[in-house]
């Protein structure tokens, strides 16, 4: 665990928390900000859905704003409380402490969150980066997950890693160098698959230009880290992702989750539409009525 500074000026770190606040403006519910104090940092939580409703953690994607990923499950809180942690090491209020992806310590920084709370148990839900956490949850403490919803998941399968040189980091290398906007749309249409929202793309273009990147994503989980992990499992995945393809999530989620996993699959990329949100939903809502009650 290193401490260091994710931005690359001072002018850049108040850039991507203005588009942090202008996100929150954008949300359809109201929410709480609350810090909490954690061996690893202190840690930035949106806090939502009702005062009653059973608890439910949302972890952000990597490399973006913790909005932005907890907009995208925005009807789940009707009905949970949700827990958004901004994850530290990465872009928003949490202390700029990046943690090992190969370690405990992601589960650790999980479980203190919890235990602030006061859950002992609940359902979790996480795109991307995000889904990888939840895998080292179910490695190290197992028993603190009700069930989970992995989406575009990191730390199962990757992709082609040619595909990623060309589609990704090539384009991203010249937004870098030239600011044009020709380049950020190779990337964004090739991460969404053509559906990404305007706004999205003008913060993942930011990010781009002022934040350090983490590059290290979870290490890929083997059925023997697994073996008391037997909580019930949704996997979604995109056949158009670029960095976990649907082909490869899914024939590995078969072999080292649980066998009762259900894995959904959508013409999709990376990022999901807003016509595939809806049907995301409501397949996750169905999912934790009958294993979440």
């Amino acid at each position: 665990m290193k401490e260091i500074s994710i931005y690359k000026t001072e002018e850049g770190h108040r850039r991507i928390v203005h588009q942090y606040e202008q996100y929150l403006n954008l949300l359809s519910f109201d929410f709480e900000r609350v810090y909490v104090e954690t061996t690893f940092g202190k840690t930035h939580v949106l806090v939502a859905g009702p005062v009653d409703g059973k608890p439910l953690f949302v972890l952000q994607g990597g490399n973006c704003i913790n909005p932005m990923t907890l907009s995208w499950f925005a009807p789940l809180i009707r009905k949970y409380r949700v827990y958004a942690p901004d994850t530290l090491g990465h872009p928003g209020y949490s202390k700029q402490t990046r943690l090992s992806v190969s370690d405990d310590s992601f589960a650790n920084w999980i479980i203190e969150i919890m235990e602030h709370f006061m859950i002992k148990k609940c359902a979790f839900v996480g795109p991307s980066y995000g889904a990888g956490i939840i895998l080292k949850v179910a490695e190290y403490s197992p028993e603190r997950i009700e069930c989970s919803i992995l989406a575009s998941p990191a730390g199962i399968s990757i992709g082609s890693k040619f595909k990623m040189i060309k589609d990704i980091l090539l384009p991203m290398t010249m937004f870098k160098m030239t600011s044009a906007e020709k380049h950020l749309d190779k990337v964004t249409n090739r991460m969404s698959n053509n559906e990404m929202k305007q706004i999205d793309k003008q913060i993942i273009g930011d990010i781009f230009t002022h934040v350090k990147l983490e590059r290290d994503m979870p290490s890929q989980v083997k059925k023997s880290q697994l073996t008391n992990y037997q909580s019930p499992t949704m996997v979604i995945s995109g056949e158009e992702d670029v960095f976990f393809p649907a082909k490869q999530i899914n024939k590995r989620a078969k072999e080292v989750l649980p066998d009762q996993t259900i894995i959904k699959t959508y013409k999709m990329g990376h990022f999901p539409s807003e016509k595939h949100l809806v049907e995301i939903n409501r397949e996750i809502n169905i999912f934790l009525d009958k294993y979440y009650v």
